[in-house]
């Protein structure tokens, strides 16, 4: 009985005890978007530039008014001059409100998405099936395993 006994405990001292276990997570998401209409404007400024040979400037042009005053050197003889004008666009009295556009010169608009047949489901056993929209449209699904190993 004394044999059992210390054989028994033997058994207990040599098999390690497990307090830990695993805990495992699931999720699955889908997201389905539609752009909106939006438009984007950069205001452009104004610039000029003039030049030459055998040219004096009388008056500069700026980038205001654009033209200026020149008078050649020598008479009689060849001249050149370039000149460069682009006018600014103008500044706003006011903010522009939601769905109006600012007539400046760099000017980028997009039309709204069409959702169609734009959709997302996701099974019980995690199976994701995603149907295309029209133009502007995304459509993303996912599916995240987490498995925690506990001490």
């Amino acid at each position: 009985m004394k044999k059992a006994l210390f054989a028994f405990g033997m058994i207990l001292m040599v098999t390690p005890a497990y307090a830990g276990g695993l805990v495992t997570k699931h999720a699955s998401s889908t997201q389905l978007t539609v752009d909106a209409a939006r438009s984007t404007a950069v205001r452009i400024g104004g610039s000029y530039s003039a030049s030459g040979s055998n040219i004096s400037v009388t008056t500069m042009g700026g980038a205001t008014s654009g033209a200026g005053t020149y008078t050649v050197n020598t008479a009689g003889n060849d001249w050149s001059l370039t000149e460069s004008y682009n006018a600014a666009d103008s500044v706003p009295a006011s903010a522009v409100s939601t769905g109006d556009v600012p007539n400046f010169g760099n000017l980028t608009s997009y039309s709204a998405g069409s959702a169609s047949t734009l959709a997302g489901t996701i099974t019980s056993g995690h199976a994701i099936t995603l149907t295309a929209g029209g133009a502007g449209t995304s459509a993303t699904g996912q599916f995240v395993s987490e498995i925690t190993v506990i001490d």
